[in-house]
């Protein structure tokens, strides 16, 4: 082996070493502050601004809410480092599963199919007067 294989072979070693250090760093999520429901109102409104707000559910840990509008329902939730809105019908929303202390809402949606809240957990039975 000459020199200049040598050479070459160590930049090349340390140019991939940079660019996964680089994806590495990139990967490091940022905090996301708690939601609160000025905050809630704000982010709804912009993705859903024709949607009267009936009321307004924060979840327990603050990396939520879900909220009334009609026989909609308007989920903001957390995915990745920032949060995503969703809407889908109230009586779908109902029906979320349970489980652990965290109502799993389900989305016809690819990128992000479902979301995890942690509401109270009486939550469907003040909303409805009855469990789901």
């Amino acid at each position: 082996m000459d020199q200049k294989y040598i050479i070459t072979q160590l930049v090349t070693l340390a140019i991939v070493a940079g660019i996964m250090g680089l994806v590495a760093w990139a990967k490091i999520p940022r905090a996301t502050p708690a939601l609160d429901e000025a905050e809630v109102k704000h982010r709804l409104a912009e993705d859903f601004p024709q949607a009267p707000l009936d009321q307004i559910w924060l979840a327990i840990d603050g990396a939520g809410a879900i909220a009334r509008s009609g026989d909609e329902a308007l989920l903001l939730f957390r995915l990745g480092d920032s949060y995503v809105s969703r809407s889908l019908a109230w009586s779908h929303a109902l029906q979320a599963d349970l489980i652990k202390g965290r109502y799993w809402f389900k989305f016809n949606d690819f990128a992000a199919p479902k979301a995890s809240l942690a509401l109270a957990p009486d939550w469907a039975q003040a909303v409805t007067g009855e469990t789901i």
